[in-house]
């Protein structure tokens, strides 16, 4: 369909102006028609959408994107026409990303398109779960119940997100802190000490003297070794932008000693939530499975749950497919037997949703817990052997003088 923009006129002469989606300026005059008005111009609007929120810095944050499914689903609630809801909302204190996406949302709407058609022609703002959740609604008739729950998951998804990045600092903070040490002991300190001590009779230890050479190196070939660095950075950056190389690092997330837990919980987290939302939104298995891969936000794991989907299809119970390819710990898919045979498999996983949120920031704190500790020791062990080195030869020096006096 082609979106117009037309000036129109009633029985009383009145003009109107607006925009509606049509085949043709015919279809256009007859729809019009319907609702008494006369066509009196029309002229095609083309797509600006992509150019206009190309010029549009910023991004729509998931807790903006609650808070809109929040405000939205009230006002549906309270009866507010769908249009005037949107015409609302994109005038509240929202990014300029996502007022001026509300603003096309708007238009589309208002030219007859249904709310989660305007919204996939924004698939960076509105991710595919997100639209999937919003037709379902539409269908349904529950648009006010999926918004509220998209708000929850939302919510949910966002606070353990922040818990992870906010675990994260200390550890990433003692990284670089022991890189920040070791670049200032072979730049500046070693060489500052090896000189004061060139000119004494005095026999270096062995750690001092292979310190003494790293030392070296590192002041002679500090920008091949920093050049080295940046190449490498870029080429994994590149890579793993790819598709194979997406696959790869997410496979290395899911797998890695420590790491490989909290990502399992997260990922259960998700899966728990969104699958069971979209089954109690009247989704089938295999629809909703499609569906929520997105949500994941892994290849690694979509690859597995993908086989799984194929076994489904022959007639596998959903939870026989998943114990196959090991994608969810066993927990969850004991659950989603129960549920199966009991025929409750999408209250069974709205119920189990809290728990696995629970645990998964508990794993987080878990095991940024054990990050802390071996990251200290680590920092320790290497500022001792650094200051031993340094040392060792002033203590020989003063046990020397000590004798002689």
């Amino acid at each position: 369909m082609k979106k117009y923009k037309y000036t129109a006129m009633n029985l009383e002469r009145k003009k109107f102006t607006g925009i509606f989606l049509a085949d043709n300026e015919e279809q256009l005059a007859a729809r019009l028609a319907e609702q008494k008005l006369f066509l009196l111009n029309a002229r095609e609007m083309h797509a600006t959408t992509a150019h206009s929120l190309l010029s549009i810095s910023g991004k729509v944050t998931t807790m903006e994107l609650a808070t809109f499914c929040r405000q939205f689903s009230i006002m549906v609630t309270t009866g507010i026409p769908i249009i005037r809801s949107l015409d609302m909302l994109r005038n509240q204190s929202y990014s300029s990303l996502l007022k001026k996406t509300l603003d096309f949302v708007y238009e589309d709407v208002q030219s007859g398109a249904l709310l989660s058609d305007a919204m996939a022609k924004h698939k960076r703002i509105f991710p595919r779960f997100f639209r999937s959740m919003v037709f379902i609604g539409e269908a349904s008739g529950s648009l006010d119940k999926i918004l509220v729950t998209l708000a929850d998951y939302l919510e949910s998804d966002a606070r353990i997100k922040k818990k992870v990045k906010g675990a994260m600092m200390y550890p990433m903070f003692l990284i670089f802190l022991t890189v920040g040490i070791l670049v200032l002991m072979m730049a500046f300190i070693i060489p500052t000490f090896m000189d004061a001590l060139g000119s004494l009779d005095v026999e270096m230890p062995a750690l001092t003297l292979f310190l003494n050479d790293v030392s070296v190196w590192f002041t002679q070939n500090w920008t091949k070794l920093l050049i080295g660095i940046v190449v490498v950075v870029v080429v994994l950056f590149v890579f793993f932008h790819t598709k194979k190389g997406r696959y790869v690092w997410h496979a290395f997330l899911y797998n890695a000693p420590l790491l490989k837990r909290i990502n399992s919980s997260l990922i259960t987290a998700r899966f728990a939530r969104s699958f069971g939302l979209l089954i109690e939104s009247g989704s089938d298995v295999v629809e909703a499975l499609e569906t929520v891969q997105v949500v994941l936000d892994n290849l690694y794991v979509e690859k597995k749950l993908q086989a799984s989907i194929a076994e489904v299809r022959k007639g596998t119970s959903l939870a026989v497919a998943l114990a196959n390819h090991k994608v969810f710990p066993a927990l969850i898919i004991q659950m989603i037997a129960v549920g199966e045979q009991t025929g409750n498999l999408a209250e069974t996983l709205t119920r189990s949703c809290p728990f696995f949120d629970n645990e998964a920031e508990a794993t987080v704190t878990r095991v940024t817990g054990m990050f802390q500790p071996i990251i200290l020791a680590i920092l320790g062990v290497t500022v001792g052997i650094l200051f031993y080195a340094i040392y060792s030869p002033l203590l020989q020096i003063m046990n020397t003088l000590g004798t002689a006096a």
